[in-house]
């Protein structure tokens, strides 16, 4: 197939903008008139050190992020944060209360406490990640060094539709919605988002953290994961994600070029508009999570049946659509409609959802 005949519904690595591919691929062999590639250049090179400092501006230009925080660009993925934010954030004894809504928020309030005592502030294990606790159900601890959550849950398609209020500093895994809407980061010590979402290639992952907070990290914390030691060496200890960080930078002009990220909350309303109003009317297919607190990035639905579920994602397949089945874990199907996701293809889509119920005389 061509690629204009195909819309990836990866939840990630995910698609990227046709742009951005176009003009990546334009200066693959020769950057800005170097006589070379960002994946051959020195990231000490005057180049690269200008692409960098210009990638960091338009991040902090995106989502506004004031001068009290500073931006890295590390490595290891959203899953070493896991790790590094209680060893950076915490001492040993201290209290961090951690929201567990879904497999990665568990996923860090298991690593959180091999370094510190946990309280599970709020849970939705219970129905399945099915739904996100409110603001009242919150049982905060009044020594949380800080206060964990993920903001969007790609697995069970769900997200948080508030910020929650804490006296200890809000700390926020956005890796599926960050660049998606604005945000006002001075609300927050730490963001941290895992870039094959809404940003870049897998293997790049930005941090954006209250200065303040930095510097504190416990004597035995590994030499790559102190904060303060990264925001000392402006991310560049050893050498960076440096074609991810370029990649991050095209897609911030992409953004930038279509409204900013008010103009990607536009797009996102919309995608997620057309495929939520179907599947409320759906007789065969239904929507998995709460209707208070649905994904804008990755709507879950499925029919019921297990094999039918299957027979559709065949039928996607064979029609254009990939990646529409369910994660592992959970089965059904997801369709994950990050920024650069075309209208036309949750359009076709919703189509063929509709064509296979007719089909199914439902």
């Amino acid at each position: 197939m061509k690629r204009e005949e195909v819309f990836n519904f990866s939840a990630g690595p995910s698609v990227l903008p046709t742009p951005v591919l176009e003009r990546a691929a334009s200066e693959l062999l020769n950057y800005r008139g170097s006589g070379m590639s960002v994946m051959e250049m020195s990231h000490r090179s005057g180049v690269f050190m200008e692409l960098f400092a210009e990638t960091k501006a338009r991040l902090r230009a995106a989502l506004s992020v004031p001068e009290t925080h500073e931006i890295l660009f590390l490595q290891g993925g959203a899953s070493l944060q896991f790790s590094m934010i209680p060893l950076n954030l915490s001492a040993e004894g201290d209290t961090v209360d951690y929201a567990v809504t879904g497999n990665f928020a568990r996923i860090a309030c298991r690593e959180a406490e091999k370094y510190c005592r946990v309280n599970v502030a709020a849970s939705s294990e219970s129905t399945d990640f099915d739904r996100i606790p409110a603001q009242k159900e919150l049982k905060l601890s009044p020594e949380a060094k800080y206060f964990y959550y993920c903001a969007n849950n790609t697995i069970y398609g769900t997200a948080w539709p508030y910020v929650p209020e804490t006296a200890a500093p809000l700390v926020c895994d956005m890796s599926s919605e960050i660049l998606s809407r604005p945000v006002d980061v001075s609300r927050y010590g730490l963001i941290f988002a895992g870039a094959q979402k809404n940003m870049a290639p897998a293997g790049l992952t930005v941090v954006i953290i209250d200065k303040a907070l930095a510097g504190k990290e416990r004597p035995v914390t590994p030499l790559m994961l102190s904060y303060q030691r990264m925001i000392d060496k402006d991310s560049m200890y050893n050498t960076p994600p440096c074609y991810n960080i370029y990649v991050l930078g095209l897609v911030l002009d992409w953004v930038a070029a279509n409204g900013g990220v008010a103009g990607m909350e536009k797009l996102k309303k919309q995608r997620s508009a057309l495929l939520y109003n179907y599947l409320d009317e759906s007789r065969l297919f239904k929507p998995c999570a709460g209707k208070d607190c649905r994904s804008d990035m990755n709507v879950t639905f499925r029919t019921g049946d297990a094999a039918l579920d299957a027979e559709f994602v065949k039928f996607t397949q064979a029609n254009g659509m990939q990646n529409v089945k369910g994660h592992r874990s959970v089965g059904g199907m997801r369709a994950s409609i990050y920024n650069a996701m075309p209208v036309e293809g949750v359009e076709k889509l919703v189509a063929l959802m509709k064509e296979f119920e007719v089909k199914h005389h439902v």
